[in-house]
């Protein structure tokens, strides 16, 4: 964003993403998370007669994973330590040359 009567620049590739996507996202992390959940509450019900062990693993991972999911979705905007300065600072111009200073010398006479 530039000011018209100042040099101010503004850049924006440290802009955080919409907040549509941000939910977005979080809702797909979620999705994902209970799907996982699901399929475990199924193989601890499947597996139980057969491999107890296997089956109370998969349990407790559905009983955890509610939990963990929110935590995981609910950790959405916040604001990363690491991102770049938005103020880039403009280019320097060059002063111009004094007619002296062209001619060759600072107080006016050649050598």
């Amino acid at each position: 964003m530039r000011k018209h009567g100042g040099t101010e620049v503004f850049r924006i590739t440290g802009a955080r993403q919409g907040l549509a996507e941000d939910v977005r996202g979080r809702q797909r992390r979620y999705v994902i998370s209970m799907s996982i959940r699901t399929l475990s509450v199924i193989a601890a019900a499947s597996l139980w007669n057969v491999e107890r062990y296997v089956a109370v693993v998969a349990l407790v991972v559905g009983a955890l994973l509610p939990y963990v999911a929110v935590v995981i979705a609910n950790a959405g905007r916040e604001t990363p330590k690491s991102l770049p300065s938005t103020f880039m600072a403009p280019p320097v111009r060059p002063a111009l040359e004094s007619d002296a200073e062209r001619r060759g010398g600072a107080d006016g006479h050649t050598a």
